[in-house]
């Protein structure tokens, strides 16, 4: 392992790289590269003005892949940024290859990612940090639901383009706690709808998300599928979950949702969001537009 440094941000690859070209978007204040995509990202500032610069093709320490396969999925990922561009999505700005590297230059949105993995190890040395998911949950009920609506606008607007989000968790959200905005930071490997599982059970996706169709070699994966993964994000958002919870869906493979007494919104919305996670797919809701639809009218329960 290589440990570099650039403006007194320091990383970590398994192979020197120059990546002086960074200068030219400012100076680099932060970097995430500990991703198991393969890419490496920095949070770049000149004067006032942000960027998150994502690259691919460096031989990172956790990439599960080859730089030569980073590169494609990063390539292939530009187009999505473009076709499903909205308000609660990171901006893209600009993309290119660089000798072997591919880049992809977005605006900076400010905020947290809801599952910041690289940074557990700190939390757990030190227990009096509190992590971004921590803080959300710590959060009123109402400004964790405006969170939720936010979500489901975006994936309404992803199927109104027939499309299908995959590796869609909270790792792929943002939270800014100073503003109450959330953000969709990463779509890398969403696909047009219905798509289908060409991998089996290593499908794309965490265990604590993933529907069971996610685990079956050739099933189809649609739009239906994105109701049951945006149930369970519900699940984790208002449900309570001990570690022994969670580590039982990494060990079983399968989503579990909480009690209702575990449950911190009322039983009208508990039971609309468990229709979303049903096992059989012909007994969940046909779109995310009808998920949207039924939550609606539960709230105006509460």
């Amino acid at each position: 392992m290589i440990k570099q440094k650039i403006d007194n941000v320091t990383f970590i690859l398994n192979e020197f790289r120059n990546l002086s070209f960074l200068s030219k978007y400012g100076k680099v204040f932060c970097v995430f590269d500990q991703n198991d995509s393969g890419n490496i990202s920095f949070g770049v500032v000149n004067d006032k003005i942000k960027y998150f610069v994502k690259i691919a093709g460096t031989k990172t320490i956790e990439s599960s892949i080859q730089p030569k396969d980073a590169v494609e999925n990063l390539k292939n990922a530009m187009r999505l940024y473009d076709e499903l561009k909205h308000p609660h999505l990171i901006e893209l700005l600009e993309h290119y290859e660089l000798d072997d590297l591919y880049i992809a230059v977005f605006k900076w949105s400010d905020g947290e990612c809801l599952f910041d993995h690289w940074n557990f190890e700190k939390y757990s040395k030190n227990p009096q940090l509190r992590s971004p998911k921590s803080k959300f949950k710590q959060l009123s009920i109402e400004k964790r639901i405006k969170s939720v609506n936010t979500i489901f606008e975006f994936l309404s607007f992803v199927e109104s383009k027939e499309h299908v989000a995959v590796d869609f968790y909270d790792g792929s959200i943002i939270y800014d706690f100073a503003n109450d905005i959330t953000t969709i930071c990463d779509i890398d490997f969403f696909r047009p709808n219905p798509t289908y599982n060409d991998m089996g059970k290593d499908f794309f996706g965490t265990k604590r998300f993933k529907s069971p169709e996610e685990y079956i070699y050739g099933a189809k994966i649609d739009t239906v599928t994105n109701v049951y993964t945006l149930g369970a994000l519900i699940f984790h958002f208002f449900g309570s979950y001990t570690d022994e919870d969670i580590n039982k869906m990494y060990k079983n493979n399968s989503f579990y949702p909480c009690e209702l007494e575990s449950w911190q919104l009322n039983k009208e919305l508990y039971d609309i969001v468990i229709k979303s996670i049903n096992i059989d797919r012909s007994k969940r809701y046909n779109s995310i537009v009808d998920f949207y639809i039924g939550w609606n009218k539960a709230l105006r329960t509460l």
